[in-house]
């Protein structure tokens, strides 16, 4: 079975470190506006990350959803999915 292992350097998987790239290459910071998270996958998709859209999508929901992991590594805006139902954000 192949996955793909988080380096041991930051604790990103490779999909992970794509997104986070792919945003700051989009000016996507702390401060900066709002943008649609299809813009981003996207970008992931077209640039760095040539899979299916869904595995990408699925990625970015984790990290802006402050239950899934210590630190939220992007700031979602809308239904990003519930504690008792993480699977349950707005696609």
């Amino acid at each position: 079975m192949d996955r793909a292992l988080p380096f041991i350097g930051d604790g990103l998987k490779p999909v992970q470190r794509r997104i986070v790239y792919a945003m700051s290459e989009l000016g996507l910071s702390n401060s900066a506006k709002y943008k649609k998270s299809a813009r981003t996958v996207g970008d992931v998709l077209g640039k760095y990350h040539p899979h299916g859209d869904r595995a990408c999508y699925e990625a970015m929901v984790l990290m802006a959803q402050p239950f899934s992991y210590r630190y939220p590594l992007v700031d979602g805006q809308g239904n990003w999915g519930a504690p008792d139902d993480p699977k349950s954000f707005a696609a």
